[in-house]
Formats: structure tokens, C-alpha cells, sequence
């Protein structure tokens, strides 16, 4: 995407004021005064008669007269009309919503734009509905809306809906808001959210540009007792995510109005936009008055100022479509039975996001949630390619309708030589634990597959037949040489039931007569992710993934992140790569239409510790697997030996760097 654009003042004043301009210059000067008065960006400069086209950006903003409270004169498509008497002026169509000239539309009603649209309402007769969808209301439970919008435009009138209502907030007493919100979530802790960038697999990830505090656009004026829908210019405040806290222009270092808003949706547009598309530009009530000249006001304020992309909607709209469709079969990893994989088909893609039912599922309930680019999907055929278990299907054939997803839609994974020194059966290493993501494990390389593909086992917790043998890819970055967590300062889980502690690798390896998986075999490359400690996001609970939750990163060790679960305890956290399509900006669930999991509220917090076992159970129970048993605080120690030797552990901190970040073994 193109970087958000400098507005100087010659692109400013020819994207912006040209109407006004060449219009003044080849009218009478009574026209001219008809026109001033609704002419600016199409829009509002000042209602006062006496206005001409003898104002400019260097006119003082105390040469013209005072606004009156009312406004009388509405300028729409070049035209300029009296509005309301109830016989001339503007009128609005109670189907469609489009505004035009009362005389030119359709019965003698005047209430629709044409025989279409009068049509299409008597054939509906929820009235009220459309009138709340005109409105920018989210309609009741029971309301059919006629005409199909995108989701991102239902989205983002719903969040322009609360937006007026935090605005109201904030006036007047508290206004009860049902779901969370993450501006007042934010606002009132001061917290930081990890921007767009962070997030390649989201939307807009790759391409959201230079887009900042100071960045003005385009949005609807919701200051205003006019009945049309009329537009403003506004100010990002603060970006948190996809949101962003806008301010009116006008307002300066007054927040009264302030509110959030979804960068991503329908409403907002570069500035420069309400110009092109013939929209009213109307400054907020609250300071009508404070300027005379609103015209220079802004010239002088937008000039050498940023805005978005003209294309701005297109890219978003793009980074929304998603290849994988509906009755696609892939295969996918049996949860209940990590060792194996099971055919599946996709039954709804929601932002990215899958519901796959598996294909045997007769009811459609035994599900299973995942990102198009988890590592846990494959096409039709991958296990039998890579020697993976495989549940074969009880189907002889595919069902009408559904076909193979096509191989290339699949995450690709780094191809890896295994011609020569490679890892073999039985090497020990470190590995997170797929029914615990909040553990680090001793694990052991139980089978080599193909294309470099591993089957992993947790040491001291293994099923007898393998059957919680969980795949990695030999460059995943949720697998570690021996000594990752003792050198970072990471909490080992040791194997159950060993009871030689604190656990050391060194005595391990010799007791078990077993060897650590060489260094140089494991992905050591830490992308500059932009992640910091303390920032807010939007992720998946893997181990309910079906659910996407508030949360925090608490921890970061070169590309792994600790994820914290807003409201429940520590143990629920997660390790998880920086790279995860398992994490999303805030503001994410809003745009794609999924659902949010808020903190855990303060009652289940207070209950947490006495039923902590009974809420880990519960919230455990999509993977059917057994916890791990959490093993004491490691301190720090070297290992004993001559084999081996340590080098620095890192910090905290996001880290560029691979030299330090494992054990070094001498030859």
C-alpha cells in the first residue's frame, strides 16, 4: 500500500476547494453568496449570507460573521436547496437512504427515490428497522435488513453506533454498553496495544502503512441535529490496533467528544473523500460558534497534514478475501488423538479463521477452530506423503458438494536438508507441550518423518500406543535444543515423576543413555516482530480455539511470547511464536465479525484459586488430553561437565540476535 499522503497546501486547496473556487470566479455575486454558503468541500463553510469568494486561507478567522444556530440551506450534487418546509429542499429516501431533490422523487409522498425503492418498502413492512439502519443502528434481533451491506460496513455502523453512546457517556451519566469495549478498556488502564505490523496474517497486516497519531480522515459527524448523514474531519488521537481515538477538528485539547472508532470500516475515509463524492462537510454543534471561517480554519490545520491512501477501503477490502470456502476438505489434526490426522470439512470462514466439522460427524457439532494458516491443516493426502497416522473415514466417497482444497492454499514450510547430519529417534530436546501451551517440556524425538517432519513426545506423560505424539516441523519455533529454558530463565517442566531435583540436563542425558539433538538443527532466526512486554492483543485460547480472548504479552525471549489471559490466572498462559496466526490486532473481532471472550469478570477471579483445577479442566477439555504436572523454579546453574559450557541468556526483550541463545556444545 502507498504511505498516507502530505496534503500541501496546492493538493490541498485542488482536492478540496475547487468547487468553491471555480464557482465564485464565473458567478454573478448574489450566485455567489447562494453558493458560499454551502460550498465548502461541498459541504458547510458558513451560513452567513454575507460570505464571498473573497475568503482564502490568509483571511482572518474574525472578518466574517458569526453562525447562526440554525441551517437553513443544504447544497447537494452542484445544487442548493432550501430545506425543510415540507414542499421544497432535500428529502431523504426511506429505503435506500440516498438523499436528493424533494420535487424529483417518487409519489406525492416524496418519500422514496424510485418506483424501486417504494416497491421494495411495501413489500417489507418493518418500518422501524430500516429507519434504525438509516440511522446508524444496529437493528433488533428479529429485523431483516432488505438490502445486503458488507460486513465490514454492518461493523462499522454498529461501532459508530457505540461510539455515540460512549460520547454520551461522557456528557451526561454513565450509558450501559452490552459486550466489552476495548477503547474504555484501554483508556482507562493506559495501556498499549501491539500495532497493525505486528500481525502479517492479519488484515491490512502487510500493508497498513504510515498510519499514526496525527493522521486526519473523513468520518460522520455524529455533533448535529441535521436529519441527513453529514461528515466531519477528525484527528487519530491514539491508535490502539485497528482502533483509533478520533477527535473533531476544532476541539484542540478538548476530549468531551472524543471517540473510538474502527480505522478499517465503512465510515472513514481519507480526507478529501466528502469533496469527490458530493457529502456534507458540517463542523460538530458543540463549536459551531468558535469560528467564523471555517474554510480557512481548515486549510490552515490540513496543510502538510496526513490522511489515508485514496485506496484505502480497496485494500481493506482485499486483505478480507480469503481463498479457503466453505465444503473444502482438508485434513487436520485429530483432537483426540494428536498422533493422527482425520478429514475434515470447512463448514464457515470467519476473518481467516475456520470451523472444520469433522467428516464423519453426522450432527455437524464435533468441530474443530483453526487459522487458514495453522500449522495444524493440511491438503488431502499430506500424511500418507510424509508417513503421518492417518484415521481413515468411515465415507467411501466425498459427499455432494465438497471437493479437496487445492494444495497451494496450505502454509508452506521451509524446506530443510535432511541428507546430512540430522535428528534421529530418540534425541532429547525441549518442546511446548500441545495439552499444556503454558509448559515448556523434556521432550524426545519418537519418529523422524519426511519432509522434515517430527514426531514428538513428552517425557514421563506418553500414552502407551503414541497416541499424544504431536507433530512439529523440524524449523518450528515451538521446539528447543537442550539448555533453552535453563539459559533464558524459563521454568523447565522435568519429566513426571522424577524426582531428582532441580532437574539438570546433564544428569538426564547420562541416566536415560540418550543424546541432545544437535543446535545447529533448530530455526534460530528471530524476525524484528515489534512486540513489547505489557502489550494488548486479541488471541486465540488453543486450548479452547474456538474462543479468542483479551490478553497481554507478559514475556518475550527472542521470537516466543508469553500470552497472558486477561483476568484468569497464570496457568492458563500460553507460549507462543511471535509469528502465530493465532494472534490478532485488537480491534480484530470487531472488523471480522467474531466474537471476543472480555477478561474473566471479577467474581471468577475472586473464585479462581479455590477452583482453579475445576476451571483448568473445563476450560482443557477441546483437547482430550491429560495436563502436565509443573515442575519447581529453576535457578540458575551452569550444567556440571566438560561437554558443556553456557553462554549469556538473553533478556526479556525482543532480540535480533541467536548467539545467545542456547547451549553451546564442545566437540
Amino acid at each position: 500500500m502507498e504511505n498516507t499522503k502530505d496534503l500541501a497546501f496546492d493538493t490541498f486547496c485542488k482536492l478540496l476547494l475547487h468547487t468553491f473556487i471555480s464557482q465564485t470566479e464565473h458567478t454573478s455575486r448574489a450566485e455567489r453568496k447562494r453558493r458560499d454558503s454551502f460550498g465548502m468541500f461541498d459541504g458547510y463553510d458558513s451560513c452567513s449570507e454575507d460570505t464571498s469568494s473573497s475568503s482564502s486561507s490568509d483571511e482572518s478567522e474574525e472578518e466574517v460573521a458569526p453562525l447562526p444556530s440554525s441551517l437553513p440551506i443544504i447544497k447537494n450534487n452542484g445544487q442548493v436547496y432550501t430545506y425543510p418546509d415540507g414542499k421544497s429542499g432535500m428529502a431523504t429516501c426511506e429505503m435506500c437512504g440516498m438523499v436528493g431533490v424533494r420535487d424529483a422523487f417518487y409519489s406525492k409522498t416524496k418519500r422514496f427515490c424510485s418506483v424501486s425503492c417504494s416497491r421494495s418498502y411495501s413489500s417489507n413492512s418493518k418500518k422501524a428497522s430500516i429507519l434504525a439502519r438509516l440511522q446508524g443502528k444496529p437493528p433488533t434481533k428479529k429485523a431483516k435488513v432488505l438490502q445486503k451491506q458488507p460486513l465490514v460496513a454492518k461493523l462499522a455502523a454498529y461501532a459508530q453506533y457505540q461510539a455515540t453512546l460512549q460520547n454520551q457517556a461522557k456528557t451526561k451519566a454513565a450509558v450501559p454498553v452490552e459486550g466489552f469495549s476495548w477503547g474504555n478498556y484501554i483508556n482507562s488502564n493506559s495501556f498499549t496495544a501491539a500495532p497493525v505490523t505486528c500481525f502479517k496474517h492479519a488484515p491490512m497486516g502487510t500493508c497498513w502503512g504510515d498510519i499514526s497519531e496525527g493522521v486526519r480522515v473523513e468520518v460522520p459527524n455524529t455533533d448535529c441535529s441535521l436529519p441527513t448523514k453529514v461528515f466531519w474531519i477528525a484527528g487519530i488521537v491514539k491508535l490502539a490496533g485497528y482502533n483509533a481515538l478520533l477527535r473533531y477538528e476544532g476541539f484542540e485539547n478538548d476530549s468531551s467528544l472524543d471517540f473510538w472508532c474502527n480505522v478499517c470500516g465503512s465510515d472513514i475515509h481519507p480526507v478529501g473523500w466528502c469533496a469527490t463524492s458530493g457529502k456534507p462537510l458540517v463542523p460538530p454543534r458543540t463549536i459551531q460558534h468558535k469560528y467564523t471561517n471555517w474554510k480557512a480554519f481548515l486549510v490552515k490545520r490540513l496543510t502538510g497534514a496526513k490522511t489515508l491512501p485514496p485506496d484505502f477501503s480497496q485494500k481493506v477490502s482485499e486483505s478480507m478475501q480469503y481463498p479457503f470456502k466453505t465444503s473444502m476438505r482438508v485434513e487436520v489434526v485429530d483432537k483426540t488423538h494428536l498422533c493422527r490426522t482425520r478429514v475434515a470439512v470447512v463448514e464457515s470462514v470467519i476473518g481467516g479463521r475456520l470451523r472444520l466439522v469433522y467428516e464423519e460427524s453426522e450432527d455437524k457439532t464435533d468441530d474443530f477452530w483453526c487459522h487458514m494458516y495453522s500449522p495444524l491443516i493440511h491438503h488431502i493426502g499430506w500424511s500418507r506423503s510424509i508417513g503421518h497416522r492417518f484415521k481413515r473415514s468411515d465415507i467411501t466417497k466425498k459427499q455432494d458438494g465438497h471437493f479437496d482444497a487445492p494444495p497451494h492454499l496450505f502454509m508452506k514450510v521451509k524446506e530443510v536438508d535432511a541428507a546430512g547430519e540430522w535428528f534421529k529417534e530418540g534425541m532429547k530436546l525441549e518442546a511446548i507441550d500441545p495439552l499444556n501451551l503454558s509448559a515448556i517440556c523434556v521432550a524426545t524425538i519418537r519418529k523422524v518423518l519426511a519432509d522434515g517432519y517430527l514426531m514428538i513426545g513428552i517425557d514421563g506423560s506418553e500414552a502407551a500406543d503414541g497416541s499424544d505424539w504431536f507433530c512439529y516441523h523440524a524449523t518450528s519455533p515451538s521446539i528447543f535444543p537442550v539448555g533453552f529454558c535453563e539459559i533464558n530463565m524459563i521454568e523447565l517442566t522435568p519429566p513426571r515423576g522424577y524426582a531428582k531435583l532441580p532437574f539438570k540436563w546433564f544428569d538426564y542425558l547420562r541416566e536415560t543413555d540418550s543424546i541432545a539433538a544437535p543446535v545447529k538443527l533448530f530455526n534460530k532466526e528471530v524476525p524484528n516482530h515489534g512486540f513489547h512486554v505489557g502489550m494488548k492483543l486479541e488471541a486465540v485460547d488453543l486450548m479452547e480455539p474456538r474462543l479468542v480472548c483479551v490478553a497481554t504479552v507478559t514475556r518475550i525471549i527472542h521470537r516466543l511470547l508469553r500470552i497472558h489471559f486477561d483476568g484468569w490466572e497464570d496457568e492458563y498462559d500460553q507460549w507462543v511464536d511471535c509469528e502465530s496466526p493465532d494472534l490478532y490486532p485488537v480491534g480484530w473481532c470487531q472488523l471480522t465479525g467474531y466474537q471476543l471472550q472480555p477478561p474473566a469478570p471479577q467474581s471468577s477471579r475472586d473464585s479462581q484459586s479455590s477452583s482453579s483445577k475445576q476451571k483448568k479442566k473445563a476450560k482443557s477439555q477441546q483437547y482430550k488430553g491429560h495436563k502436565k504436572m509443573t515442575s519447581l523454579q529453576l535457578k540458575e546453574e551452569l550444567l556440571d561437565g566438560e561437554e558443556y559450557s553456557f553462554l549469556q541468556g538473553a533478556s526479556d526483550q525482543e532480540s535480533n540476535g541467536s548467539a545467545s541463545y542456547y547451549i553451546k556444545q564442545e566437540p
